[in-house]
């Protein structure tokens, strides 16, 4: 099941978590990588708007969820297709794909970006703690995703040369997003089960069954995980040198930019 279809789900207790399924390209355009960010305006726009209606959504959702012990179906729909949507403006933002986004809020069935969700009951002290439950995957979450756009610039010369993305690049790229989609899910109560998995499926997923795109299974190479490393090391340097910045006075600072 795929999106926001809505029906009988696992119990609470089973630890499905929301999959992220990417097709990568072989090759990636040049032109369309050079403008990527140019030719996204319009999605940002949209998914401004859409994040809204979101938030009004999981509020509800929340007090919804604690009286029935799940999300009301158009509630669990809508949050799905916003995340589905989130995560397909993120993988083209990320370079992980090449065809553009579609403006469409449902899963269109030949594009290379899918998650999966499943409706379950849910938790109701969980329902009702979730938002402190999240704090310690939303910090890893926000490491790996800084780390990761520190260097986006790099990122994207090196696709913009390669017409590729590397190997490990695209693992740990991936991760980070399957990471944030896990982390948004738990937190939007569309799922039960905590975000795990930044660093890749282990051997034991693959046979359990054929992988059905590059990420799923995501068995990640030592080089993948050591740069999923790198990100966390960075949005953790990133987020302690930004304090101190702004506790200097105007002209160290500006010796220190120097």
């Amino acid at each position: 099941m795929t999106d926001a279809q809505w029906s009988p789900g696992p119990r609470a207790g089973d630890e499905f978590r929301p999959v992220l399924d990417v097709v990568a390209p072989v090759r990636r355009r040049r032109l369309t990588v050079f403008l990527r960010l140019l030719l996204l305006i319009p999605h940002f726009v949209v998914l401004f708007f859409l994040e809204i209606g979101a938030f009004f959504t999981v509020v509800f959702g929340w007090f919804a969820a604690l009286a029935l012990g799940r999300l009301p179906g158009p509630v669990y729909r809508y949050l799905a297709h916003v995340l589905a949507y989130r995560t397909r403006v993120g993988a083209s933002a990320m370079l992980l794909v090449d065809r553009y986004p579609p403006f469409s809020l449902s899963q269109p069935p030949d594009y290379p970006v899918r998650i999966e969700v499943r409706p379950t009951r849910l938790n109701r002290l969980a329902v009702f703690f979730r938002l402190i439950l999240v704090i310690p995957a939303a910090i890893v979450q926000g490491l790996a995703t800084s780390g990761w756009s520190v260097l986006a610039v790099l990122w994207w010369l090196i696709t913009l040369v390669l017409g590729r993305v590397p190997g490990p690049l695209f693992e740990a790229t991936a991760a980070t997003l399957r990471y944030e989609m896990r982390v948004s899910a738990y937190f939007s109560l569309l799922s039960p089960a905590y975000p795990k998995g930044l660093f890749g499926d282990d051997g034991l997923s693959v046979t359990r069954g054929q992988p059905r795109s590059a990420t799923r299974p995501l068995v990640m190479s030592g080089a993948g995980k050591a740069l999923v490393v790198l990100f966390l090391v960075l949005g953790l340097v990133g987020g302690a040198t930004t304090p101190v910045a702004r506790s200097l006075p105007d002209g160290d600072a500006a010796g220190t930019r120097a």
